[in-house]
């Protein structure tokens, strides 16, 4: 192995120990908790080699969504792929993809609420957040009508997803009624589907 080579893989390595460790410390004690000085006593590295990898708390919540997002999307695929039918399919990564913001709610927070430098929606976005919406668009594409575009149409229950959790997490919506709220936009989302 060249020195070029390890000194790339160990930099990669310290990349991975901080994000994990920013990731654990938000779901442990909020994002709030995660600051450059407290991740370096974490990871026991000093300040500037964190500022070596990433610029600041805001490249290492980006960092950690981008992780998110790659963990979200083998969740859907694997929901949608263990699911029956069209319609079932919908619902399997409807509730997977609640049951995922409601289980880690910090690293939601990174991917979806909090500010980060990403790019969304566009070409330009991380393979990880193309990635997870490609699953999404995936369960949506079978219930589509013809000429529906299809994109819009996942953004649409995206949106929806992302509403329930947001409003249930936020108090404004009661928890008991989880279940059926989610039933009842996959229902009306995909009224026209045959399966």
């Amino acid at each position: 192995m060249s020195i070029q080579t390890r000194r790339e893989r160990e930099r990669a390595e310290r990349e991975r120990l901080i994000v994990t460790a920013a990731r654990e410390l938000a779901e442990a004690e909020g994002w709030e908790a995660v600051t450059t000085r407290r991740l370096a006593a974490e990871v026991e590295y000093s300040q500037p080699v964190l500022y070596s990898h990433f610029k600041g708390k805001d490249a290492i919540m980006a960092a950690v969504a981008v992780q998110g997002c790659a963990d979200l999307a083998a969740e859907l695929r694997t929901a949608r792929e263990a699911a029956k039918g069209e319609r079932g399919a919908l619902a399997a990564v409807g509730e997977a993809y609640t049951a995922f913001a409601r289980r880690r709610p910090a690293l939601y927070d990174a991917m979806f609420t909090h500010h980060v430098d990403l790019p969304f929606a566009t070409p330009e976005a991380p393979a990880a957040l193309q990635e997870a919406f490609g699953e999404l668009r995936q369960a949506v594409e079978p219930i589509a009508a013809e000429g529906d575009d299809v994109g819009l149409l996942t953004e649409t229950y995206w949106a929806g997803l992302h509403g329930l959790v947001t409003l249930m997490r936020s108090g404004r919506l009661p928890e008991g009624a989880h279940e059926r709220r989610l039933e009842l936009l996959t229902g009306h989302f995909s009224a026209g589907a045959l399966r």
